[in-house]
């Protein structure tokens, strides 16, 4: 198979909607990484995702819908809530668990009662979507478990002939996955932060559950609700460990441990700090958007061949700094080391 590439113009967007409705695969934008898309009401379409990617068949899918009128084909309850967050973040990062309805084929929600449904803000999805006539099935075009893809080119490296099509929409904005709520329980809950910060989430809705799989590792043989929440991700072949602390301390810690095939993934703060260690900065510790939008293409940079082992920096805070951890912290499989706290053992 030959993967084509498409731009987001009126023709070629009509001919990746006709390779959707026909049951193909196709790479789509979004604001927060490229989607694998495909007809998420046709089960033979969306099994060819789970092939292309090697995605574990009991990880769900997320349906894009093109206009938040749409919720109602496709899910069984619509709360108030979920018109609040539609109207407030639509087109937006943010993703809601609803009841599902079942003319939803259980491939996609892998066998669950629920989806995860949103609308991405991004012009040229949304008409491929509307022009298919069926809402879009689209986990990350990156190969399971791997950095998100957030370029056309990311896209073809891990999926060059294995899909049928690529919409090149440029660079993502927000540059890590939506925001997952599940709307499902009497207390709204958080099971993935994206660019849509807990924070926001809370002055609208008054009160947010934060999942543990927000936080840390959860069991092989728990059933999850959305994507994201139980399998090792974000990963690239090197072994990525978090370093804490002040700037400094850290600077100090991994200087003493740099070996040959070592790699720093720093703050453009910081890079003065790691001279002479190569350093690869992915954004503005003060400018969480830029970490957001750098952390999958440093991360697929320094997936190389060559490095063996990558000291990673990690924001702090809020919003979209929790989203960047998260991604983070699961790419490291929660291997973190206190700079400060091995500093004062010394």
């Amino acid at each position: 198979m030959t993967t084509q590439l498409l731009s987001t113009t009126g023709y070629d967007l009509e001919r990746a909607a006709e390779l959707i409705k026909k049951g193909g695969l196709v790479a789509i934008p979004t604001e927060t990484v490229y989607g694998l898309g495909a007809n998420g009401l046709d089960p033979e379409a969306v099994g060819k995702i789970f092939l292309a990617k090697g995605r574990p068949q009991d990880n769900p899918l997320i349906l894009h819908i093109h206009d938040a009128s749409q919720l109602y084909d496709f899910c069984r309850e619509v709360p108030q809530t979920a018109v609040l967050l539609a109207e407030r973040f639509w087109p937006g990062p943010l993703t809601m668990i609803l009841p599902v309805r079942d003319t939803v084929p259980k491939t996609t929600t892998a066998g669950l009662d629920t989806v995860g449904v949103r609308c991405p803000d991004n012009a040229a999805t949304r008409e491929i979507i509307r022009l298919a006539g069926v809402p879009i099935a689209a986990p990350s075009a990156n190969t399971s478990g791997k950095p998100s893809t957030t370029t056309a080119a990311h896209v073809l490296h891990d999926m060059e002939g294995k899909i049928d099509a690529v919409v090149d929409g440029g660079p993502c904005r927000v540059g890590v996955e939506s925001t997952i709520v599940d709307l499902t329980g009497p207390v709204p809950r958080l099971l993935r932060p994206g660019g849509i910060g807990p924070e926001e989430l809370e002055r609208l809705l008054g009160a947010l559950v934060i999942d543990r799989a927000v936080t840390g590792e959860i069991r092989a043989d728990a059933v999850v609700r959305a994507p994201g929440m139980k399998y090792k991700h974000y990963a690239p072949e090197a072994e990525v460990l978090i370093v804490e602390g002040s700037s400094e301390a850290a600077a100090r810690y991994i200087r003493s441990r740099f070996a040959p095939g070592d790699a720093v993934l720093c703050f453009t703060e910081e890079l003065d700090l790691f001279a002479g260690l190569n350093p690869t900065a992915y954004g503005c510790a003060l400018d969480p958007g830029s970490l957001s939008a750098g952390l999958f293409a440093a991360l697929r940079a320094l997936d190389n061949g060559t490095v063996q082992r990558i000291f990673a920096r990690c924001p702090t805070g809020g919003g979209v700094s929790a989203a960047v951890r998260n991604r983070l912290q699961k790419s490291a499989a929660y291997r973190t080391i206190d700079a400060e706290q091995v500093k004062s053992e010394k």
